[in-house]
């Protein structure tokens, strides 16, 4: 669910392990200079890792820490959120809406769903510009998965404070766009999700997802039974917890590449959408 070639997708990849690795060399080689000096005994060993981990709790205020190491830069015909220096540096892309939450907060205009997702939910607020314009809030971002949703529940959605959140993520996890991961770890970040709005009073909605029978940015993939899994888990859920569910399927269906639906697709998945909201 992203823009680019798949061997920049697989580049991506390879290249945020490197920089992950270099991000690491520091610490191993701090932790391994102490571990092999015989005159150094066990209690000064303990004071310095003690005070490593205090060290470690204050680092993100150094500047230096903020700097992508060299080589790790952006790379073509790749989605933002999946370039190495944001993932380095913002994982869940957490400055996307800032200035927008800020903005829309300060005119104090009422906010009744925010519309949490990844590519479907952003290209959804950019063709139905009217049905996004009456309280209704855009905050998905192209190739994310369910834990950078996760991590931006409360910065995207709660200090919005809607009636209701509109949740749809999944397509990206089934990808592997951020490593590989299971259908129980989306199972809990969803669970996670539905829990932080339940504290804040926040009704659910959780929309389904494609249930396509690939994914053009990862050929190898074949995705149907673990997409057709994911929606039938969702709508027990739904049922569990008190949430709504939405099947947006018919307008799957026509999407070109099975998973971004055309505007007659946005169109089909609006009254699907405003049902789902009104009973939540």
């Amino acid at each position: 669910m992203i823009g680019g070639s798949i061997e920049a997708l697989v580049d991506v990849h390879a290249l945020a392990r490197r920089c992950a690795l270099t991000s690491r060399i520091g610490l191993a080689i701090f932790v391994a200079s102490f571990q092999k000096g015989d005159a150094m005994n066990q209690l000064n060993r303990r004071s310095l890792l003690a005070g490593s981990i205090g060290a470690a709790l204050v680092l993100p205020a150094l500047p230096a820490l903020a700097q992508v190491p060299e080589g790790c830069g952006e790379q073509p015909k790749t989605a933002p959120a999946l370039q190495p220096p944001l993932l380095l540096t913002d994982w869940a892309w957490l400055g996307r809406y800032r200035d927008d939450n800020a903005k829309l907060l300060a005119s104090g205009a009422k906010v009744d769903t925010v519309f949490l997702g990844d590519s479907i939910t952003e290209g959804w607020a950019r063709n139905d510009e009217e049905f996004f314009s009456k309280g209704n809030v855009g905050r998905g971002i192209s190739a994310q998965t369910s834990p950078q949703l996760l991590v931006r529940m409360h910065s995207d959605v709660v200090t919005l404070k809607p009636r209701v959140v509109h949740i749809m993520v999944g397509t990206n996890d089934i990808a592997h766009n951020t490593g590989p991961m299971t259908a129980e770890d989306t199972h809990n970040n969803i669970m996670a999700m539905c829990e932080i709005a339940k504290a804040h009073k926040i009704r659910v909605v959780l929309g389904s997802v494609p249930p396509a029978s690939k994914y053009w940015w990862r050929p190898e993939a074949q995705p149907k039974v673990e997409a057709v899994a994911m929606n039938d888990w969702l709508r027990g859920y739904a049922k569990t917890i008190g949430a709504q569910f939405a099947n947006y399927e018919a307008a799957f269906v026509i999407a070109k590449d099975e998973v971004h639906p055309s505007k007659e697709g946005y169109a089909l998945m609006r009254p699907i959408a405003e049902a789902a909201i009104k009973k939540a």
